[in-house]
């Protein structure tokens, strides 16, 4: 049985630490055909969606406290299964040991349903760029997650162009053509964002980083919509 030791990583990085350690542990298995490319991340995701809630929803770590995680698993009938009860996290910094045990011991047992559960978005309207591109703020829960750029096509289209998410994993989204189902684009873009990531492509946090930066240095050049204040730099 398998092994991910994720070894001392930063909190802001563990979902990429444990994306490359997997896909290097099984690159032997999707080479002879036990499981493809799309499975290994599809069940990475799911891991880190559970991390997420762990470290980030109930234990409240900063990216910067580091981490450690270990966790048994087997490829089966070409997909991953997380063995749960072999899971050790430790935390070195802040949070006291027995926090840490006591919330696993909470969460375990949901770990299934946690995986399974899509992350609530919602997208608040920073500004509109002078060629009429919106730009909107992620945030899962009440943190700000990244940016997405979109532009209303017609009354039944619309693209979402570029964009950038750091939580529950660091992604780049491009080139997204939605129908508007006859939502208000704001409305459209909260509930289809599971959608939108789930297209991304899978980037180091510090990609996803740029990204934003990027976008966000757009609104230096925006004509701002009405009521909405331009954000201090």
């Amino acid at each position: 049985m398998p092994t991910l030791r994720s070894g001392l990583v930063i909190a802001g990085g563990y979902a990429n630490k444990v994306r490359a350690t997997v896909f290097a542990q099984l690159r032997e298995d999707i080479k002879q055909g036990r499981i493809d490319n799309k499975s290994v991340a599809f069940h990475i995701a799911q891991l880190n969606r559970f991390l997420y809630t762990l470290f980030v929803e109930r234990l409240k770590i900063d990216k910067g406290d580091v981490v450690r995680i270990t966790i048994n698993y087997e490829v089966t009938d070409g997909k991953i299964v997380w063995d749960f009860k072999s899971l050790k996290v430790e935390v070195f910094k802040r949070v006291p040991e027995v926090e840490v045990e006591r919330v696993l011991n909470e969460i375990i047992p949901e770990a299934e349903k946690i995986m399974k559960a899509p992350i609530e978005y919602s997208v608040e309207l920073l500004g509109s760029t002078v060629d009429g591109d919106l730009i909107y703020v992620v945030k899962v829960g009440n943190v700000e997650s990244g940016v997405i750029e979109a532009l209303q096509i017609n009354e039944d289209l619309v693209y979402v162009k570029t964009g950038a998410v750091l939580d529950p994993e660091p992604a780049v989204i491009e080139k997204v053509k939605l129908p508007l189902e006859g939502l208000k684009l704001e409305e459209l873009l909260k509930q289809k964002m599971p959608e939108i990531v789930s297209k991304a492509k899978y980037v180091t946090r510090e990609e996803a980083e740029a990204t934003i930066q990027y976008i966000r240095k757009r609104l230096q050049e925006v004509r701002p919509v009405e009521g909405v204040e331009k954000p201090e730099e």
